[in-house]
């Protein structure tokens, strides 16, 4: 999966489980379809949800940053310069 997927897939949800957390989306919608029963159950899915989701963010962080660390070019020219002398 390419980095730019993973760290997108991670904010989205991460957004998604927090405003669902924080708003009463849910408990709104879950009441006008007769499903209000699952509202009790909410913070046992959501907050794992948002804490998954913050970790595959931190994730897809960590695999970009580690990805240009590789590929930079200042570093590459200080070695082929080093090495000429």
């Amino acid at each position: 999966m390419k980095d730019a997927t993973i760290l997108k897939t991670g904010i989205i949800g991460a957004a998604i489980a927090a405003i669902c957390c924080a708003t009463p989306v849910l408990v709104i919608a879950l009441g006008a379809v007769g499903l209000s029963a699952w509202i009790g159950g909410l913070d046992y899915v959501l907050l794992p949800a948002l804490v998954l989701f913050l970790g595959v963010a931190a994730y897809g962080l960590w695999r970009q940053s580690r990805a240009a660390a590789c590929c930079d070019t200042d570093d590459v020219q200080t070695i082929n310069f080093q090495r000429d002398k």
